[in-house]
């Protein structure tokens, strides 16, 4: 079993070990993983570029909670969509992969259809 099953069973255990499963509908989960990751924005908000850095290691700690509530909506929500996430993120990579390629992508921030 692949770490992203294993820890995709671990938050669904803990989700139905709460009788949670009737509230986490496809648009209360995708809401929910937006929450989350605006969390993770709002550590950043109102910062100067000199200053993200420092601040990235004096809050790793909750930064890393944030990921961590982001990562367990995004693993539950693919799962009640019936997506498996690792076959996903591998077929994305490819996509992006012809979308940018080194030779014409490297070192560069242009989207794809600028390269």
């Amino acid at each position: 079993m692949d770490q992203i099953r294993q820890l995709t069973e671990k938050i669904k255990k803990f989700r139905d070990d709460r009788d949670w499963m009737q509230f986490h509908n496809h648009k209360d989960m995708a809401l929910s993983l937006c929450l989350e990751a605006a969390e993770v924005l709002e550590h950043f908000q109102w910062k100067k570029p000199e200053e993200v850095e420092a601040h990235a290691k004096k809050c790793k700690e909750e930064l890393s909670e944030e990921l961590a509530d982001v990562a367990c909506y995004l693993f539950e929500l693919a799962d009640n969509l019936e997506i498996d996430l690792e076959k996903a993120i591998e077929r994305k990579l490819t996509i992006n992969g012809q979308k940018y390629p080194v030779e014409k992508a490297k070192g560069t921030m242009k989207k794809y259809n600028q390269l």
